[in-house]
């Protein structure tokens, strides 16, 4: 399967093996992670179906070798989102997908509080700077005060089939942080549930009711009152280190909405050091690693 991303649109082609002899196009495109609403939006706004460059509807049966081309109609960026210059670090980019280095103390998307200069605004800015007509789609995200890797769809399609790499747990991120306190155990497993805090929109808490969540921990080094851990997330819950470290006993430094001191380090020490996936188009194993920042580093360096 090959791909075009073009200023106005975005094409996928493949050549139909033997084994889709006689079926629908409908069936085919299905399997190939074509979704309803993506079919929808090519017939009703704009895109095309064609077989051996031929126009075509979905009821089309299928022979083998046929040349299969779906044009996607265009995207319109989000009207809400003011594209801005702000300078990227762009870890890998083609024509589908895009990873990025987000700094700390900027929002991956705006928010009531921080309405501009978010990630989303910076990409918005490097679309239109490039003429990209897309929408900017956040696969992964980081709080506000996480640092580290973080990957984009450049196309809606191309962002359903990320999605359905996550839910299958194939999109794999891997931590690194500081908490307070010496941990006993070189490697574990916490895994208890989270949900929301009933007095509070943003802070998330441990609760019987909440959404089931597991992280795996692994001991980096030991420091004099501090240990620097690996962390790897099975689940995806917000805030879901930061909180399952502090039902540990051990808070993220800098961390004082739950419970860390932010005297050394002025926002929570984590860092999203590595990233993988699969890449949806041609199935090439991704994987980028980022180095921690300097003000983790500078508190490694302290006893």
């Amino acid at each position: 399967m090959k791909g075009k991303h073009l200023q106005h649109s975005f094409q996928l082609e493949w050549t139909a093996d033997a084994k889709y002899e006689g079926i629908l196009l409908r069936s085919f495109l299905q399997e190939n992670s074509v979704s309803r609403s993506a079919l929808t939006d090519i017939k009703f706004k704009g895109g095309r179906i064609e077989v051996n460059e031929r126009e075509v509807t979905v009821r089309h049966p299928i022979q083998a070798g046929d040349r299969i081309r779906l044009t996607f109609p265009p995207e319109q960026p989000s009207e809400g989102l003011i594209p801005q210059t702000i300078p990227l670090t762009i870890k890998y980019e083609d024509d589908y997908v895009l990873a990025v280095v987000k700094p700390p103390f900027m929002n991956t998307i705006p928010s009531r509080e921080h309405p501009s200069e978010s990630l989303a605004n910076a990409l918005a800015g490097y679309y239109l700077a490039k003429g990209l007509s897309s929408t900017v789609h956040i696969v992964t995200r980081l709080d506000r005060d996480t640092s580290g890797l973080l990957l984009i769809a450049k196309h809606r399609h191309i962002h359903h089939l990320l999605s359905e790499q996550q839910k299958k747990g194939l999109v794999q991120r891997r931590y690194e942080a500081i908490v307070h306190g010496n941990l006993e155990a070189d490697k574990g497993i916490i895994e208890v549930p989270i949900g929301r805090k009933p007095t509070s929109i943003i802070e998330r808490e441990v609760r019987m009711d909440g959404k089931y969540a597991c992280t795996e921990f692994t001991v980096i080094s030991r420091l004099e009152s501090r240990t620097h851990i690996g962390l790897q997330l099975r689940t995806g819950r917000t805030h879901q280190i930061r909180v399952h470290m502090a039902y540990a006993g051990h808070p993220l430094c800098g961390d004082d909405l739950y419970g860390g001191s932010n005297e050394e380090i002025a926002r929570q020490a984590l860092h999203c050091c590595q990233l993988s996936f699969t890449h949806p188009i041609t199935n090439d194993l991704i994987t980028l690693t980022e180095p921690l920042p300097q003000d983790i580093r500078e508190l490694l360096s302290k006893p």
